[in-house]
């Protein structure tokens, strides 16, 4: 197959903008947030509170949002999601200003950050699925699994930018500073998305009722082995292998490396996701993708235990590194099996439910983390979730066979011969 072929529709090079520009705001947004939080409470727990401050309106919409998605213009809709996004950026960005700073108490900033980061996450819960859509609607089903490879690309490129620009931008020009950066992408992203049309709304129950319409969303998930398989096996190793929470600590009380060198910590391992998918590019991960799953997030269980209990910066940066490799083989995989298995017309509920196994255990992993921090300590933290990530693989190994077998050559051999 053409490694290319997605990158031949005009609209499709646009979305890539568009995704690289917001993903890059969003990643860098919340490592400076983390960075400026931990610096006023010097609390592990704080860290895990904008988690769970941004995961609960996630979680608690996301059903609604994909219902909506289905419902609605896709290109619009992301229009407003982006717009939202802006908006909460400018409100940081003023927040952080020295004035602001001078005559508002600690306490009154930092609870009006994590009310920030609340409504970013509503608006989160809308991005997800509106996104997913929109590909679908970009690019013909042929080329699906190409498609989802190079936006799956483009999303950790941005994060290996924005997480280490994040760090320098501290250093260099301050907290402040950085979030006009960020604010400024997000105008970016908004100027770029006007250049794709409005697309067709495929759902052919336009104004179903919303419970009905969520009931049939969750019935096809729960119902499709491979796709229930591939989210609750990321969720569980994202949920218990959230390390990345903690790097302000390791970074300011264990490596003692600064923010410099919380930068690259941080981006490590989007370094390590991006040269992954950008080799499969050429080297597809379809055959075989129930075991190559499993032994992905296998990995990446490994590699969480020995950076918490690294105490090299170099080792903790090579450690990271892998993570992000393997795990974006399990991001292509789990990627590819959503866009081939699900439905036009349901695309956003299944994208929304993606979002709450998947999306969302990032933050709440980031509670989890910050939680058993405060609770065991910050390195046994960290070997704790690695321990409970390679568990879950072998159990997933062992329960379902079916899962093990899986493999997507048939799938794609069908899209193929619906296009001749």
């Amino acid at each position: 197959m053409d490694p290319y072929a997605a990158l031949r529709y005009r609209e499709f090079n646009i979305f890539l903008l568009v995704r690289f520009a917001m993903v890059f705001a969003w990643s860098m947004q919340f490592i400076v947030i983390e960075w400026q939080v931990y610096s006023m409470t010097k609390d592990p727990l704080s860290l895990g509170i904008i988690g769970l401050m941004e995961v609960i309106p996630a979680v608690s919409t996301a059903l609604f949002a994909g219902h909506i998605v289905d419902q609605k213009e896709k290109r619009n809709l992301l229009v407003k999601c982006i717009f939202g996004f802006s908006v909460i950026s400018l409100g940081l960005f003023i927040l952080s200003l020295p004035s602001i700073e001078l005559r508002a108490s600690q306490q009154i900033i930092l609870y009006s950050i994590y009310a920030l980061v609340f409504l970013g996450g509503i608006v989160r819960a809308f991005i997800g699925p509106t996104i997913f859509s929109l590909i679908a609607l970009i690019v013909p089903k042929k080329i699906y699994p190409n498609a989802a490879t190079w936006s799956s690309t483009t999303w950790q490129l941005a994060a290996v930018m924005g997480p280490a620009l994040a760090g320098f931008s501290i250093s260099w020009i301050g907290v402040h500073w950085s979030m006009c950066v960020i604010f400024g992408f997000s105008v970016l992203a908004l100027l770029f998305l006007f250049q794709i049309g409005r697309k067709p709304i495929l759902n052919p129950k336009i104004g179903e009722p919303v419970f009905q319409s969520l009931r049939e969303g969750l019935r096809f998930v729960f119902s499709t082995k491979a796709i229930l398989g591939a989210l609750t096996l990321d969720m569980i190793a994202v949920l218990f292998g959230g390390a990345v929470a903690l790097l302000p600590i390791y970074a300011q009380d264990i490596l003692h490396v600064g923010s410099e060198g919380f930068g690259v910590l941080r981006a490590a391992p989007a370094v390590g996701a991006a040269i992954t998918m950008l080799g499969s590019t050429r080297f597809p991960l379809h055959k075989n993708a129930g075991k190559k799953l499993l032994l992905a997030v296998f990995g990446f269980g490994i590699c969480m235990i020995v950076f918490g209990l690294s105490t090299s910066f170099w080792l903790s940066v090579a450690a990271l590194f892998v993570s992000g490799a393997v795990d974006g083989i399990s991001m292509i995989v789990r990627q590819t099996i959503l866009q081939l298995k699900t439905p036009d017309n349901m695309r956003g509920r299944v994208a929304s439910v993606n979002s709450m196994f998947v999306g969302s255990s990032n933050e709440l992993g980031a509670f989890e983390s910050g939680l058993t921090a405060k609770l065991m300590g910050t390195v046994t933290a960290v070997v704790f979730g690695g321990t409970m990530t390679l568990l879950t693989v072998g159990l997933t190994a062992f329960v379902s066979p079916t899962f093990r077998r899986l493999d997507l050559q048939k799938d794609i051999d069908e899209h193929e011969s619906d296009t001749k």
